[in-house]
């Protein structure tokens, strides 16, 4: 049968479906891939008055800029290690909530726990950046305070660059843990209880269960999502990156990123948009290098587990 006759077919069959399908079908085409024209933007030197396709072409110019400040290394290696980090630790505390919900008996404590570890989702950076400095800062922080309550010596953390990686991991994890392990619980409530009760006539405990059952069943579901994640590991959270830490320059070489490094030579400098532009274009095109490539490698491995 020719191809368009099968696609036809399946047309027909699932209508509803693919009907059902069409919002978010048409969502993607008019903000993700009609969007892609500007990335013209990347090669010229932006002038208002004369729009995108009429502005002065100015090829790599804005590609010469960030890899010649002297940055381009420092900027791009954090901003993987940081992405890595929020990947691979963020994935291990998801799972694991996810499996402490699944395991939870009681109706309103599974509820309440649930609504605490979702409520820091909601709340916005510029409100988290509040929390962070309210508990550093060096003069009343709540924890500096509560060090001289106890007659130990203050500590400045906003003049420790060594420890904001762990301080912005961690605030990662708090704000996102509870949203990003909806999924992986979602596949756990999906798992066919008859395999648990089996186990449990077996002798298995709750643990044995866990290890033999549940992880196993999720390890599809992980590798999805750490694909998915990989595609964005060039690009840093600026809202998190900027209310944490701010302008303060001590911290620059251990917490800047490519993001607020552009950020800041717009607002400072006054570059014109092209910067942003090849800035975002080089994330996303490493990001779809790399995406690719890890994608070949677990097709290889095991074609179940690749996203195409």
């Amino acid at each position: 049968m020719h191809k368009s006759h099968g696609l036809i077919a399946e047309l027909k069959k699932n209508k509803m479906l693919f009907l059902m399908l069409t919002p978010a079908v048409v969502y993607f085409i008019i903000f993700n891939y009609l969007p892609m024209g500007g990335v013209v933007v990347a090669f010229k030197y932006f002038e208002f008055d004369k729009g995108i396709f009429h502005s002065p072409w100015v090829g790599l110019k804005n590609f010469s800029f960030f890899f010649r400040s002297g940055q381009a290394w420092l900027l791009t290696k954090n901003t993987i290690l940081y992405n890595l980090a929020f990947i691979l630790v963020g994935m291990a505390f998801q799972v694991g909530v996810a499996i402490i919900f699944s395991e939870l008996k009681g109706k309103w404590l599974k509820k309440a726990m649930q609504s605490s570890m979702l409520l820091p989702y909601f709340i916005s950076w510029v409100v988290v950046g509040s929390f962070v400095y309210g508990i550093f800062n060096y003069e009343f922080g709540s924890l500096n305070t509560l060090l001289k309550s106890i007659g130990m010596e203050p500590v400045d953390i906003y003049g420790r660059p060594s420890l904001w990686f762990f301080i912005i991991v961690g605030f990662y994890l708090w704000k996102l843990i509870g949203y990003g392990s909806i999924v992986y619980l979602a596949a756990i409530l999906g798992i066919n209880p008859e395999l648990y009760e089996s186990a449990e006539l077996d002798g298995a405990n709750i643990f044995q269960r866990i290890r033999h059952i549940t992880l196993p069943l999720l390890k599809i579901t992980i590798v999805i999502m750490v694909l998915l994640q990989v595609g964005g590991i060039l690009r840093g959270n600026l809202d998190m990156f900027y209310q944490l830490v701010g302008n303060n320059g001590l911290l620059f070489n251990k917490t800047d990123v490519i993001d607020t490094f552009v950020f800041r030579a717009l607002y400072q400098q006054g570059l014109d948009l092209g910067l942003p532009a090849a800035a975002g274009l080089y994330q996303s095109a490493v990001g779809f290098v790399i995406i690719i490539s890890l994608n070949y490698v677990i097709k290889k491995v095991n074609p179940d587990y690749a996203l195409f």
